[in-house]
């Protein structure tokens, strides 16, 4: 089963977790495969995405879905993966042109340097007026020199806009999809002295940089074929490290033909009937899963027709 791990370094200020997706990947896989699936590079870009999401999601603890969006001028216009409180995962990708074998983010995404990456957490019962919190950062690093990686970006992020030291190492393929996240967590007081360190932030800081160093070891084949117990022994055997007891990510879409009806009352009847004269049905299709839905002219005359068991005007079938 898929399973997503927290741990920590006994008296460092240090976290850790690692996520192996496996049958929520592979579910999530084949309702695209079905639908006429992805390149393989797509494929391996959305499994990493979803792998990051679920640790960014386990790390903040949101009460709201959290979406990580890769978006950008080449073959692959948009990358989404969202991940819900209880982890429940899902992603898709829109692509445009043809997506090389081998191609790396830039080839993807970035061609012309255009690329974004966006981190969007949308509230699960938000207040009047409150909008979702949205964190943009360009594909690139300090120097404006193309990044080839996502957990490259997604470091790069945290560290602007966190302020928190990460090491990230993202792997998938089309059986598990698969991260370990390493992170500095502050410590109070840390920094009072006018910019000088103590001898107990430098000492915090080379642990942190040789916990980092040693995750960075970690190759992603290691990553998608070992299990979490060997790949954290392999890693830290010389740490004091407690490990929790694991969270379930699992694959799960919010797409329902009761909300696609919801969509369809929004654009109004006349567009919905103009629809429905040049095709003879509406059709819609959810882009992270695959389910079709169908709506015929009986479908749509029962959309827009008053509840019979309403009062004289008290409005339409909401």
């Amino acid at each position: 089963m898929s399973a997503l791990y927290k741990f920590i370094f006994e008296g460092l200020p240090v976290r850790g977790m690692i996520v192996r997706l496996t049958d929520a990947w592979t579910d999530m896989l084949a309702r695209r495969d079905a639908a006429g699936g992805y390149p393989a590079p797509v494929r391996q870009l959305l499994g990493e995405m979803t792998a990051a999401g679920a640790l960014m999601q386990a790390n903040i603890k949101f009460n709201g879905a959290l979406i990580l969006q890769v978006q950008g001028d080449g073959p692959v216009r948009l990358a989404v993966a969202e991940v819900q409180p209880d982890l429940a995962v899902r992603a898709t990708a829109t692509v445009v042109g043809e997506v090389p074998d081998g191609a790396r983010l830039e080839a993807m995404v970035n061609v012309h340097g255009q690329g974004r990456c966006a981190i969007t957490l949308d509230p699960k019962d938000r207040l009047p007026g409150q909008q979702p919190y949205q964190g943009l950062v360009g594909l690139h690093g300090d120097r404006r020199e193309p990044l080839q990686e996502l957990s490259q970006v997604l470091e790069h992020y945290m560290l602007q806009s966190e302020q928190l030291d990460t090491r990230l190492v993202l792997a998938a393929n089309d059986q598990i999809a698969a991260g370990l996240l390493i992170q500095r967590l502050p410590v109070e007081g840390e920094g009072n002295l006018g910019g000088q360190r103590n001898e107990d932030e430098i000492g915090l800081n080379e642990a942190f940089n040789r916990i980092a160093t040693l995750a960075g070891t970690l190759t992603q084949e290691e990553l998608l074929t070992l299990d979490t117990d060997t790949i954290l022994r392999r890693l830290f055997w010389e740490e004091d490290l407690r490990l929790f007891q694991p969270e379930t990510p699992h694959f799960a879409c919010s797409c329902s033909r009761e909300r696609v009806a919801g969509m369809l009352r929004g654009l109004g009847q006349e567009e919905v009937d103009d629809i429905l004269g040049e095709q003879g049905q509406v059709e819609i299709g959810c882009e992270f899963c695959g389910a079709q839905y169908r709506f015929d002219p009986v479908d749509v005359d029962t959309l827009f027709r008053p509840a019979v068991d309403q009062a004289p005007g008290s409005g339409a079938l909401q």
